[in-house]
């Protein structure tokens, strides 16, 4: 019998790498070789190179990026407002999902890719640091609104609108009505036809597409082990350094490998339920034992200047800001987003089947980003408050970007003091591995072209970002930092995959209804 097991798991793991497109694989396998092998080589000559690219990249595309993800999200709204509104995705008459771990599940794949290590210190950096678009004094009262404004920004309605609507629309008609596959290739699918689908080059758009949400993805990673190492460092004395580094990465990439093993309806709904219950759990005590007035002022006067001052903000260039400041900030997020757009694409059109395009379109763009502000206000309107009242001063911290000091501190600050720390430090660990979990499941399909990709190609990815993580953090964190600059360069290529979404989405929706009888 065990013979039996054995021969039955070696034809399972044979069966996953034989399912997966050559191309992707060889490309992206190729592509973590190649940038961990250049790293070991000559780490200082990766950094210069792929910094000089990010410099150009943000200052010649920065204004493309930017038009791209606000004609994204207002082409959205239009179409979830229009009779194509009205169709259901999939073609099923109920959800697949319930509501609930259906929006955990959208709330905790992208929030976990970034917006839990800024929450905390990115609005207190901008309290500190005045945006461009705005005039206040820094430091004081009167910055508090502009700061969380500006956070809004780089977090809210453009961010979350052009990574799962009009791309998830465009995968939903020709997967699910069209019977192509489930790969951001069949983005193109409207405007190429069938040879960008089944020939070659539709291999390499995937590959792009997963490189970009690798680098995307191992940063995080990387991150997250060098900030709960730091945190278990303050909080109970445990080694600061790579051996604690190292015992958190094994113990993330087993928690997300084996919630992979057990499949979209099982291991990623749990993580993202108990995230999203932990979550509130956390806001409700912040929210009632915290700065309860200052916390309701400041969001509601950051909302305003969210929307009296969204164009301007959205639309800053480095010709009236500091290109230093465009790079790091604006142009850095929104490249970081659209090298997400295409897999994010992938799981939401999985996870949505049966929802109406409205209700998808929603969702994604207005609930997930108003749920968002409403963290970033709790836990970074917090950190203003303290960094205001003089509990701590964070400006050497976050002049040198370190924020994983900024978390840390502003959780220890929170009402609950150590066990609130602990518990933001176990939130960000569940909100990492969600996204390790679903980026995962994301590539596997990905490779796979269909919708129940092997458990061990699963794994075999997860792993694979695991292992990329660690390699980097043993050559020091900066190394995991210069992976996030190639994130903006993998940006480029992917806008051209996603541009035709702002005409090709609202098309789909309009078929879908058609087709539905509802237009």
């Amino acid at each position: 019998m065990s013979a039996q097991t054995d021969s039955q798991s070696q034809n399972g793991r044979q069966g996953a790498f034989s399912d997966s497109d050559p191309v992707v694989l060889i490309l992206t396998i190729g592509f973590i070789l190649l940038f961990v092998g250049a790293s070991l080589f000559n780490s200082e000559g990766v950094s210069t190179v792929i910094g000089a690219g990010f410099t150009w990249t943000a200052r010649y595309l920065g204004s493309f990026f930017q038009l791209l993800l606000l004609a994204t999200f207002f082409i959205a709204l239009g179409t979830a407002a229009s009779k194509g509104g009205n169709a259901r995705i999939g073609g099923l008459e109920k959800p697949e999902i319930s509501r609930f771990r259906w929006l955990s599940m959208i709330m905790c794949t992208l929030l976990a890719g970034g917006g839990v290590f800024f929450a905390a210190g990115e609005p207190v950096y901008h309290f500190l640091v005045t945006p461009p678009a705005f005039d206040t004094e820094a430091g004081t009262a009167e910055a508090a609104a502009p700061a969380l404004a500006q956070s809004f920004t780089h977090w809210g309605f453009l961010a979350w609108a052009v990574l799962g609507s009009l791309t998830a629309l465009v995968l939903s008609r020709a997967h699910y009505d069209q019977g192509k596959p489930l790969q951001p290739r069949t983005l193109l699918y409207p405007v190429f036809g069938e040879r960008v689908v089944s020939g070659k080059l539709g291999g390499v758009i995937d590959a792009m597409c997963v490189i970009a949400v690798v680098a995307g993805t191992v940063g995080p990673i990387g991150f997250l082990a060098t900030q709960m190492s730091f945190g278990l460092h303050e909080l109970f004395g445990t080694p600061d350094g790579y051996g604690t580094q190292l015992t958190v990465l094994v113990v993330l990439a087993a928690v997300y490998m084996t919630s992979a093993m057990t499949g979209l309806h099982k291991g990623i709904q749990m993580l993202s339920r108990f995230n999203v219950i932990l979550a509130l759990v956390i806001a409700a005590i912040i929210l009632l034992f915290g700065p309860t007035l200052f916390l309701i002022n400041t969001y509601t006067q950051a909302s305003g200047e969210y929307l009296s001052s969204f164009m301007a903000m959205a639309t800053m260039t480095s010709e009236t800001a500091p290109d230093w400041w465009m790079k790091w900030w604006t142009v850095f997020f929104f490249a970081w987003f659209i090298g997400y757009t295409p897999l994010m694409a992938v799981f939401v059109s999985r996870i949505s089947r049966g929802r109406t395009v409205r209700e998808m379109i929603i969702a994604v763009a207005v609930l997930a980003p108003v749920a968002t502000t409403l963290w970033f206000t709790l836990l970074g309107g917090s950190g203003i408050y303290h960094q205001l009242a003089g509990t701590f001063d964070l400006t050497d911290a976050l002049n040198n970007f370190r924020f994983d000091v900024a978390t840390l501190t502003v959780a220890q600050a929170l009402p609950g003091g150590t066990w609130m720390a602990a518990a933001i430090l176990l939130l960000t660990t569940i909100f990492v591995a969600t996204t390790g979990d679903s980026m995962s499941y994301s590539i596997a399909m990905v490779g796979a072209g269909h919708d129940e990709p092997s458990p061990w190609i699963r794994v075999f990815w997860g792993g694979a970002m695991a292992l990329m993580a660690a390699i980097l953090l043993y050559m020091g964190s900066g190394q995991i930092g210069v992976l996030q600059q190639f994130i903006v360069l993998t940006a480029i290529p992917v806008s051209f995959i996603i541009l035709p979404s702002l005409w090709t989405g609202p098309k789909a929706a309009i078929a879908m209804a058609k087709e539905q009888g509802l237009a």
